[in-house]
């Protein structure tokens, strides 16, 4: 029991690392599965696109579902562009903002189509597709050899023996994607460990703070999430008792739309006011009627280590 105990706390503190561990190994098992079962080479003028339809579309749709499931993206936009708020949507401001918090959100959202095409690269199925029938790959195997050495490139894919008479002279198409796939993941690897480097030198806060940060941020999470879910519970059952038992409806204080949106903005770590979220920031000052409660302006450039915090 000590042991589980021991298994469940560390998936609990690495809970981000171990989640994208395993968003990598069912995108990697999804490759081999669409390699081995659905991908097969026509082996003629249509290799290219058919070649990187497979390596480039599947990553554009992880890419997609990235974004979809990425709770501070639909934080981030709904409502922007509302009726009321259309001014403030088309300013340029806005769109700079919006820019700079589309960073670290689409980093985290490349994981899976970044595991793809690496391993896809790696594998070399559809590079070799692909690349067989690029003008590219034309001029470099098959220059002063006459015109049946493009149609005998067209079908590399599916012949080994005729693969490897072709790229005698050069590196094999497999060789090539291979090369780039490393070349790939070593960059991945070193603009990760870059970026990490920069956002904690440029931290605002220190390291243990940086640390309660995150544990204050998971525990208002999970906080926030309960009494939500007992807030509607009874609202909804007072609304359903209403109606089926015509009573009056007991009185029960729901939160305002201006008191949900003052809540909603994307924090800014503040030395000056030590806040860890807008909820704390709208309980400190008077429910967000002082002063001192700014809903405009509000500088994103720290967002990244408000990430750095739920991610370390």
């Amino acid at each position: 029991m000590d042991k589980l105990h021991k298994a469940v706390d560390f998936c609990i503190r690495h809970q981000t690392i171990l989640g994208y561990s395993i968003v990598s190994l069912l995108t990697a098992g999804s490759e081999q599965i669409f390699s081995s079962v659905v991908f097969k080479c026509p082996c003629n003028s249509g290799n290219l696109l058919y070649g990187y339809s497979f390596l480039l579309a599947p990553a554009f749709v992880l890419l997609m579902l990235g974004y979809m499931v990425n709770a501070r993206i639909w934080r981030l936009v709904t409502g922007k562009c509302s009726p009321e708020k259309h001014l403030q949507c088309c300013s340029c401001g806005t769109c700079v903002q919006f820019c700079q918090l589309l960073v670290p959100m689409t980093a985290k959202a490349s994981v899976a189509p970044l595991t793809w095409i690496a391993v896809a690269l790696l594998g070399a199925n559809f590079y070799e597709c692909a690349a067989s029938g690029s003008s590219l790959t034309k001029w470099l195997f098959c220059k002063d050899k006459g015109t049946d050495c493009q149609k005998d490139l067209f079908k590399m894919p599916c012949n080994k023996t005729l693969s490897e008479k072709i790229s005698s002279e050069w590196l094999s198409l497999q060789a090539q994607s291979q090369l780039i796939g490393w070349l790939l993941i070593a960059s991945i690897m070193t603009v990760a460990l870059i970026s990490k480097c920069v956002s904690r030198c440029c931290s605002p806060v220190s390291y243990l703070q940086l640390k309660f940060w995150k544990i204050y941020s998971e525990k208002e999470q999970n906080l926030f999430k309960t009494k939500a879910e007992e807030h509607a519970t009874k609202l909804a059952e007072r609304n359903t008792n209403c109606f089926f038992e015509v009573t009056a409806p007991a009185p029960i204080h729901t939160p305002s739309n201006e008191d949900w949106q003052k809540i909603s903005f994307l924090y800014t770590f503040n030395s000056q006011e030590q806040y860890y979220s807008m909820l704390h920031k709208y309980v400190s000052t008077n429910r967000g009627k002082s002063s001192k409660f700014e809903e405009e302006g509000q500088d994103v450039a720290v967002l990244a280590f408000v990430d750095e915090a739920q991610t370390s």
